[in-house]
């Protein structure tokens, strides 16, 4: 089945959110902070299962500019210099779509660490 494709994606960076609107219908607001530490990059993901990288410190962060990459992505400038992310559409759907999931991994994780989230 095909992943649906955004039909929306605007920056407020008042809140440092990013809103998506999909095809079928799905829209959702994404912290800059959260797309920053599940960046698709080599540098956050790794070169292969578990090489994952805990990014942290990123609460303040936000997205500088959006750049199209073809039919299928965009990449997202961050004002922190992270700049090599591409967010296919199928990738940016299930951030989306995973978001309270993968963001309570994401706060067990900083909390294995030992690692506190400003506030």
């Amino acid at each position: 089945m095909a992943v649906p494709k955004p039909t929306d994606i605007t920056l407020h960076k008042n809140s440092r959110e990013l809103e998506v609107a999909f095809e079928d219908g799905f829209q959702k607001r994404l912290s800059c902070e959260y797309l920053r530490v599940f960046s698709p990059s080599a540098e956050v993901q790794g070169h292969g299962p578990g090489q994952e990288v805990l990014v942290f410190g990123k609460e303040t962060v936000n997205i500088e500019r959006i750049d199209p990459v073809g039919n299928y992505a965009v990449r997202l400038v961050f004002d922190d210099g992270h700049d090599t992310g591409i967010y296919t559409w199928e990738h940016l759907y299930t951030l989306a779509a995973q978001f309270e999931e993968n963001w309570q991994s994401y706060l067990a994780r900083l909390e294995e660490a030992g690692v506190q989230r400003q506030a």
